[in-house]
């Protein structure tokens, strides 16, 4: 009854319009409020403070994000697409497909799909629109290439699950190579067999080379050795993937000012929304924390274990109820909120069903990505369509092919875990 009165409260915050951060701290102090005295309220506030910013993995975010902005910087994704463009001008739907890869490697040194997405958009909209690609059609190949980021390391959400349930963020960044690989793999067929059964949301092919084969080459060796730096440095252990995300973050500078990028008012901004993105992130693991507490107290976990062993559920429709309650959560909040406020529920709970931590958050992530673009609020698809100028409707219905394509893909790695974990142990 108290954790239901909590979510209430929560809930109700949230439909005040109040920022997820604060709403998730306000519930967490009232709920508090009718278990614990107030004097164990404050004290609780000041612990989970001094214990977040005293934590070293949290300078894991800052500077993921930081690497994000200085390649954004450096017009990273424009370099990735004219050299994937050429790479496959030959090919139906070469373009489209140039987008994947490029948004594929672009995820390896960003981890944020919003910004991924939005350099994508700058850098390949008009060049798609030009080659006769509707525009449906583009912004749906765009955005679901934005979602890369999540799955692929270095991933923010990866970050946040493994500081949320204390789980090896290297092991995790580690899970996400393969089902990545497949993920982007995936969309390419998927973009395959659009243009077959349907040629008019494409371009005539000998448009599309022409303009392919074009203009610039791209130069792409910065890029292709900062990922060989970071995944090397990850899956070798030689450095921890904090040390990583500083070695990044300052070879994402050197790469921009090497490309004669990296202009002051540039630095600036890239700093400023570092800045406002971390405060942003760690207000919601404050707030988080204060309601994890709540949670805690609660012994909600514990309830629904015993639930469990009462109600006889088989521990694989357990899963798959918290899957399609995940995708449905993906439809109308934060992907970053979802991680924070349930990963340490499920977490245990999957623990103590037998299920293998990585495993599951390779399964939270990959609902994340397909909330990413699902309608109503598919953050992803808001910032590719109103970067392109395109409808919101039309918007949507672009990326409708590669959400079955993703939900195919979430079967493979709910009925396959192997495919997560083979590079892990």
């Amino acid at each position: 009854m108290t954790f239901a009165i909590g979510t209430a409260f929560l809930l109700a915050f949230i439909a005040l319009g109040i920022p997820i951060g604060f709403a998730l701290g306000l519930a967490g102090v009232a709920s508090l409020a009718l278990l614990v005295p107030t004097a164990s309220i404050l004290a609780l506030m000041t612990k989970v403070v001094h214990a977040t910013i005293g934590n070293y993995l949290f300078l894991t975010i800052p500077m993921f994000v930081l690497m994000a902005e200085f390649l954004s910087t450096g017009q990273v994704a424009e370099d990735l697409l004219l050299a994937c463009n050429r790479l496959l001008r030959r090919v139906r739907g070469g373009m489209a497909m140039a987008v994947i890869l490029a948004g594929a490697v672009h995820a390896a040194v960003t981890g944020s799909s919003t910004a991924s997405a939005a350099s994508l958009s700058r850098a390949s909209f008009p060049a798609m629109r030009r080659a006769g690609y509707s525009p449906t059609f583009a912004v749906g190949t765009i955005a679901i290439a934005g979602t890369l980021a999540v799955m692929v390391p270095p991933s923010v959400a990866f970050i946040l699950y493994g500081l949320m349930t204390e789980t090896s963020i290297g092991k995790l960044f580690i899970a996400g190579i393969i089902p990545g690989i497949i993920t982007a793999i995936g969309y390419i067929v998927t973009i395959s067999l659009v243009l077959w059964l349907k040629p008019s949301l494409g371009p005539d092919p000998r448009r599309e080379a022409e303009i392919a084969g074009a203009g610039e080459q791209g130069t792409v060796w910065p890029i292709v050795l900062l990922i060989a730096v970071i995944l090397g440095g990850l899956y070798t252990g030689v450095a921890t993937p904090t040390e990583i995300s500083a070695i990044g973050a300052l070879g994402a500078l050197l790469v921009s000012v090497g490309l004669g990028r990296m202009t002051r008012p540039g630095f600036v901004h890239a700093v400023t929304g570092t800045l406002r993105i971390t405060a942003m992130i760690m207000t919601i693991i404050f707030s988080a924390h204060l309601f994890g507490y709540f949670i805690s107290f609660s012994r909600i976990t514990d309830i629904m274990l015993q639930w469990i062993a009462a109600a006889d559920l088989a521990p694989t429709a357990v899963m798959l109820l918290l899957v399609l309650l995940y995708l449905i959560l993906g439809m109308f909040m934060d992907q970053a909120a979802i991680i924070i406020l349930t990963a340490p529920i499920t977490m245990p709970l999957m623990v103590g069903l037998g299920y293998d931590p990585i495993w599951w958050g390779v399964i939270i992530i990959k609902t994340a990505e397909i909330g990413l673009v699902s309608p109503p609020l598919g953050l992803v698809t808001f910032v590719v369509s109103s970067s392109s100028g395109t409808d919101l409707r039309s918007s949507f219905l672009g990326v409708v092919p590669f959400i079955a394509t993703e939900l195919v893909l979430l079967g493979l790695l709910i009925a396959y875990p192997q495919i997560s974990l083979y590079l892990v142990y």
